[in-house]
């Protein structure tokens, strides 16, 4: 740095800014500055000489203007060579378009362009080459030809010699044919007057000029049922244009022709994706993953299927088809056979338990959990050729993890050569999960969105939103079916009960007579069909009666009181009013339907009344509306329920004829809400709540509550009245609930249920995941170690045992633990009963849970089934053993349907016991060597001593579902006490729970118990927690079968810990506790935990010959005594502590666990065994070691 230069500052000239906006803000008055009268006459009187307040009160601001100079960097020569490329590829790229003109000024015009012959068609071979390829093959088919007419029968013809010659030339030939009928190669196009004159008459050269199959195959090789579909030839005169490269993921554009009817074909054409099947198909051909959108009704279900099996895609594999429900594969199956005109075999579906799949099935539905459990034997899905997600959007647990896996599938499988197409369908409300979900798919798939020709539903709200929403729903069915014009109604409720109700309150209103049979009507078919169809209603109608009529007897003495109320009433002399004297009212519809004041009637007619047991419905539909409805006969109404628990064959009778002279009313769940489109709908009544099972993780506690849905679930079933004709949907909820109460969509399935069994079958696969803890608990993962932060968990061998079953993991466990003691046979028939839901009818206990136990006319039957001893403790699984034997029995001697009525058993739930059963039942016989189960229609029920071992097998897979009863005497509030009397404390729960009012188990309130199931059912105000499946334990076993739940405290010393030669472990009396709470466990006996105490208490027996028999010779040339090893003082000795030391170290405290260490090391324990013995050779010692061979490990026990 140089020197400073004086005044340097100075020196530089910078330029500033004087900021004088403070001098500018002064204000000056003349007029008064020229008017003062001189200094001091006050503030009016002028200025003095020094204008001191004129002057401004701060300094004014200075700023200086630096100016920046900018240094020029002198480019290399290179780096301007570069510039120089990009300005001229710039200015190349500028006179491109004006390039482009000037060409196209001075092209060749169409017309003469024509004219000309293409570069594709002229000979380029060569003449000469050309005329020796002719004249080879016809000297060569000249020699074949004399050699052929040479044989005689007399000659002798040697076979093998000149076998490679005629081998080569007729490779040679192929090669030559190939090349001059290959249309990759440039020849001469054969003109038609050319081939005429050229042709020969004999049939060898019209076979030579015949066109060769694609790809080298011959004609008998081509399947008759495909027709190759032919491009457009380009014609003769034209430059053919240039075409783009097929994607490596194209499909061979075959057609397979079906064979449908005439009426099938005519209902296909007026489904709008019929309009979309060019753009569907190009778009599924050239692109691995597709995504469709469209609404329901637009028929993408029924005639995407139909579509890949005209395409070609079923020729050689399967079409897979999944559906998140059970009630829509079996439909759509069966519809797109019939549209078809195939037979089940081709076009199958497979559900659980039950499926008509065959060899020659080319078009499969199922269930996602069926693909899912297919994925676990094949996971590239080799037998399928596309897969179909259909009803992506209601994200269901199956259905998002296939997602995940498909995703990753379809590229392993394109690696492969043998190409997966993927194809998710979903409504249009929720399509944005998959295109722009980056994880999932790196480049977001092809969207097609299917417009549905969809007619306007007007949506009407109510002006407040009722409690009782199934009164509601009753009023405005009565409103619909009287007042307003033709077309079926669709009404949402929440759950079966309601349904049923409402079914039998609408059947009774509106029931459903047979027709006059009298006067000219033709008995066709189809009038038998529906008289048929009427008896059968009417049956049913009979049977919910009576069945009314035993529920609901008090109800019956209300009906009497208002009968001889109207009565009374009748008697009494009215005004009488001439209808002549008033017009007519308009037809506003939508003010007849929203009119609140307005109050459903109460006929006189004895068929038509309101049953007895409609005492709430009643009260609302008083007799204010009994003008507006019709005073001759009512119009029958053909009433149908519909629900996840029907049976398939009343399912399917919504989709059968209505009766002559009825309406069509529906009466579903959220069934109908997707996945099945219900025909003839017009009117819906949506009553804007559903059922949704809130699960909690933590705990395990399912509460089953009545929500409101979502908006996107409030308009699916807005569009189930748009089918047909404009239609209406009346919501029985305000507009303002609707907007601020409603979620957008809703919760996915997999955030709201347990997924146990799913996390175990992904962990199977190799999926590595964090370790669910209850699978944890049941052993079949390994626990995390306490340092460990990210442990991918290993699946034990149990775990891969139970992944086999395809039962949920705690009921796989206890079938891996049953092949003892003859339990497989019960644990499988036990397995199944608790597997399926509702199993026994629970006609007592409807809504509220404090009824008592002899309002179920079932519930003494049930104590007689497991009354007295380990029966009874069994409790309820007791209950479903005896019932599923007992119904096996009957179903053996055809009395099965008798029996279940007689018995309150579902026949449905019994059917799908059976079929579990004889799954399970084939499962072990596979898996396990020396079994042969079977599925006995006599099974005799189980022993005392097999019911308490039942019990405990029920507790290796309930541990973490253990319940204790409240101890009173810790509770000092009188009240308090008295209202927990029967409570139970559950893990992981602060509120005490009741059990059932149906458990067989509920006078007998053991102290210690577990459950099936805990749920919590919520009124207005309270909340009340009830525990399902009770089966008493004794607390003693929780430390042998739950011990990762356990806390041990301390190993007693008195009773001292023991040897068990039959199992080679120690045991040992613990103190312990169960659980977060700590509950106290007795002292009870079990298996010595691994620590440094069982290694010297181990070392002891084996120096006391306890563990090996022939080491007991040499006790008495021991230095120190057995008991030394557990002494406080053992490590002054030296030879002692190596002793312990060696054990310590190798973890040995089991007699398994030394034989396996003495397999792999001969020598252990053999020097630090010679240094505590006195007058022993080591080669004594050595000829003998080890001293015990080694013994197979056998399973403990149960007590």
């Amino acid at each position: 740095m140089g020197k400073k230069v004086h005044n340097a500052k100075a020196r530089k000239n910078l330029q500033t800014i004087v900021d004088n906006s403070g001098v500018k803000k002064i204000q000056i008055d003349v007029d008064s500055v020229a008017g003062g009268t001189g200094r001091g006459s006050g503030i009016g009187a002028g200025y003095d000489e020094a204008n001191a307040l004129v002057l401004p009160s701060q300094k004014r601001a200075t700023k200086t203007v630096v100016e920046k100079t900018q240094n020029v960097k002198i480019l290399t020569k290179k780096q301007r060579k570069h510039l120089q490329a990009i300005v001229d590829k710039k200015k190349k790229k500028e006179g491109r378009a004006q390039l482009l003109e000037d060409l196209a000024s001075v092209q060749i015009p169409d017309a003469e362009l024509q004219q000309y012959t293409s570069i594709t068609q002229v000979q380029t071979v060569g003449l000469k080459r050309l005329q020796t390829l002719d004249d080879y093959l016809a000297k060569k088919k000249e020699r074949q030809a004399q050699a052929q007419a040479e044989k005689t029968p007399r000659s002798r013809v040697n076979a093998i010699k000149g076998a490679a010659k005629r081998k080569l030339l007729t490779e040679e030939q192929e090669e030559l044919d190939a090349k001059r009928k290959n249309p990759n190669i440039i020849s001469l196009k054969e003109d038609d007057e050319d081939e005429s004159a050229s042709s020969c008459d004999d049939d060898e050269s019209a076979a030579e000029h015949s066109p060769a199959p694609a790809d080298g195959l011959t004609l008998s090789e081509i399947d008759p049922t495909t027709v190759p579909v032919k491009e457009d030839r380009i014609p003769k005169n034209k430059d053919p244009k240039p075409i783009a490269a097929i994607p490596k993921c194209s499909h061979q554009t075959v057609y397979v022709p079906v064979n449908r009817m005439d009426k099938v074909q005519e209902a296909r054409l007026r489904l709008p994706i019929l309009a979309e099947e060019q753009q569907v198909m190009e778009t599924i051909n050239e692109n691995p993953i597709v995504i469709i959108a469209g609404a329901t009704g637009s028929g993408k279900t029924t005639q995407l299927p139909q579509f890949l099996y005209e395409a070609g895609y079923a020729q050689h594999k399967i079409i897979g088809v999944t559906e998140p429900r059970r009630v829509a594969a079996i439909a759509m199956s069966k519809r797109v056979a019939h549209e078809m005109n195939l037979s089940e075999r081709e076009v199958s579906y497979l559900i659980r338990f039950e499926g008509n799949v065959s060899p020659a099935t080319r078009i499969k539905f199922m269930t996602d959990g069926v693909l899912m459990k297919e994925i676990e034997s094949d996971f590239l899905l080799n037998k399928y050729s596309v897969i179909i997600l259909d009803e992506a959007h209601e994200r269901s647990i199956y259905t998002d993890i296939l997602v995940g896996l498909l995703s990753r599938i379809v590229p392993l499988r394109h690696k492969r050569g043998s190409p997966l197409k993927l194809i998710i369908m979903s409504a249009t409300l929720r399509v944005t999960d998959f295109t722009e979900n980056t994880r999932l798919f790196k480049q977001p798939p092809p969207l097609i969105n299917v417009e549905c020709r969809q007619f306007p539903v007007t949506i009407h709200f109510q002006k407040r939103t009722p409690d009782d929403y199934v009164a509601e729903a009753y009023r405005k069915a009565l409103k619909i079916h009287n007042q307003l014009p033709e077309g079926g109604i669709l009404i949402f409720v929440t759950g079966q009960q309601e349904v049923n109700q409402l079914v039998r309150k609408l059947r009774r209103t509106f029931p459903c007579r047979p027709t006059d049979q009298n006067g000219d009507r033709d008995h066709d078919s189809d009038t038998v069909k529906h008289n048929e169809a009427k008896e059968n209603m009417q049956k049913e109608s009979a049977e919910d009666l009576k069945e009314l009529e035993l529920e609901f007897d008090m109800k019956r003495v209300i009906r009497n009181i208002r009968k001889s109320k109207k009565k009374f009433l009748a008697q009494m002399s009215l005004p009488k009013i001439n209808l002549d004297d008033y017009k007519l009212p308009g037809d506003d519809t939508e003010a007849d339907m929203h009119d609140q004041g307005d109050s459903d009637p109460n006929w006189d007619d004895e068929e038509g009344a309101f049953s007895a047991d409609d005492q709430n419905d009643d009260d609302v539909l008083g007799g204010a509306e009994v003008s507006s409805m019709p005073s001759g006969p009512k119009q029958p109404l053909w009433v149908l329920p519909l629900y996840s628990l029907l049976s398939s064959e009343k399912q399917n009778r919504i989709f059968q004829p209505v009766p002559e002279g009825c309406r069509l009313c529906v009466v579903s769940t959220n069934v109908a809400e997707t996945s099945l489109t219900i025909p003839h709908i017009k009117y819906v009544v949506d009553c804007g709540r559903q059922k949704t099972r809130l699960y909690d993780k933590l705990t395990g506690v399912s509460a089953f509550v009545v929500t409101y849905t979502s908006k996107a679930s409030a308009e699916q079933r807005a569009g189930r009245a748009g089918r047909i004709s404009a239609g209406h949907c009346y919501r029985l909820y305000s507009s303002s609930v609707y907007e601020h109460q409603f979620m957008e969509f809703g919760m996915p399935d997999i955030q709201q249920k347990p997924v146990d069994d799913l996390m175990l079958q992904m962990r199977t696969m190799g999926i590595d995941r964090p370790p669910e803890q209850r699978l944890t608990i049941l052993g079949a993962l390994q626990a995390t170690p306490n340092d460990a932060k990210d442990f991918p968990p290993a699946v034990t061998p149990l775990g891969k045992v139970i992944s086999r079953f395809p039962v949920a993991p705690r009921f796989g466990k206890m079938l891996a633990l049953s092949h003892q003691q003859d339990l497989l046979p019960y644990t499988v028939c036990l397995v199944a009963a608790l597997s399926v839901q509702e199993l026994l009818q629970e006609t007592g206990v409807q809504r509220t849970e404090d009824v008592a136990p002899k309002a179920n006319k079932f519930h003494e039957k049930r104590l007689r089934w497991a009354a007295g001893g380990n029966f009874q403790l069994l409790g309820d699984p007791m209950v479903l053993l005896r019932a599923v034997g007992a119904a096996e029995y009957a179903g053996s001697r055809a009395q099965l349907p008798e029996f279940c009525v007689n018995n309150g058993l579902r026949q449905k739930a019994i059917s799908e016991v059976r079929k579990l059963r004889v799954q399970l039942t084939n499962e072990i016989n596979l898996n396990v060597s020396g079994v042969e189960l079977s599925v006995d229609p006599q099974l005799k029920p189980p022993s005392d001593s097999q019911a308490r071992l039942l019990r405990q097998i029920l507790l290796a897979g309930m541990g973490d579902r253990v319940a204790r009863k409240v101890p009173l005497a810790e509770i000092a509030d009188k009240e308090e006490r008295r209202r927990l009397k029967y409570a139970y404390n559950c893990a992981d729960m602060v509120d005490p729970a009741f059990l059932h009012a149906s458990s067989v188990l509920k006078q007998k309130t053991p102290e210690w118990i577990i459950y099936q199931e805990a749920y919590e059912l919520r009124n207005d105000d309270s909340e009340k927690m009830f525990l399902r499946g009770i089966t008493a334990i004794e607390p003693e076993w929780l430390l042998l079968y739950v011990p990762l739940l356990c806390n041990m405290r301390d190993v007693r010393d008195d009773p001292p810990p023991r040897f068990e030669a039959s199992s080679g472990k120690l045991l040992c009396f613990v103190e312990a506790t169960f659980g977060k709470a700590g509950w106290p466990l007795p002292l009870c006996e079990i298996a010595m935990p691994l620590s440094e105490k069982a290694c010297c208490y181990f070392g002891m027996f084996l120096l006391a010959g306890d563990i090996c028999p022939r080491l007991a010779a040499f006790k008495r040339k021991l230095r120190v005594t057995p008991a030394t090893l557990i002494k406080s003082w053992s490590n002054l000795n030296d030879k002692v502590l190596r002793f312990k030391r060696a054990l310590i170290s190798k973890e040995i405290h089991t007699r398994q666990a030394l034989h396996e260490q003495w397999a792999s090391e001969p020598n252990f324990l053999l020097e630090e065994y010679h240094g505590l013995l006195y007058d022993v050779a080591l080669s004594e010692l050595t000829s003998l070691w080890p001293p015990l061979p080694q013994l197979q490990p056998q399973p403990l026990p149960m007590s």
